[in-house]
């Protein structure tokens, strides 16, 4: 599926995310691209900042982020984050790569995958189950 919206207009893409009954949601797209803002979307009332130095967020102790820009798939696995995508609530992944994916298949943990591109005022949103 693919979407084009503005920044207030996230609602639509946060109801999908929701209906889809996936727990974990890799994000891809380039610096900018509004990763960290879809997160904001979905946390609405928490204080959402981009986890590229720690390396993980919880907002409302069920919404948790992650940002795997800096650290990688390695540093992920070793301080057992991927643990972390047992726990109840919505797991949000910046930056994943094949790796990951593999590891999710493996593990038999379906995911959403959501690739954002900057398009003028408006970001294309282009969202598959995995």
């Amino acid at each position: 599926m693919e979407l084009r919206l503005k920044e207030d207009e996230l609602d639509k893409i946060v109801e999908l995310i929701k209906r889809s009954g996936k727990r974990v949601v890799l994000l891809k797209g380039p610096l900018g691209s509004g990763k960290t803002t879809l997160v904001k979307a979905f946390a609405k009332d928490e204080d959402v900042t981009s986890p590229t130095f720690s390396i993980q967020q919880v907002y409302g102790g069920d919404i948790y982020h992650y940002d795997l820009y800096n650290a990688g798939f390695g540093k992920f696995m070793e301080l057992g984050l991927f643990e972390e995508l047992f726990k109840d609530g919505y797991h949000f992944i910046e930056w994943a790569d094949e790796e990951l994916e593999k590891m999710l298949k493996a593990m038999g943990l379906d995911y959403m995958k959501i690739e954002i591109e900057p398009e003028g005022d408006k970001r294309v949103y282009r969202m598959e189950d995995a």
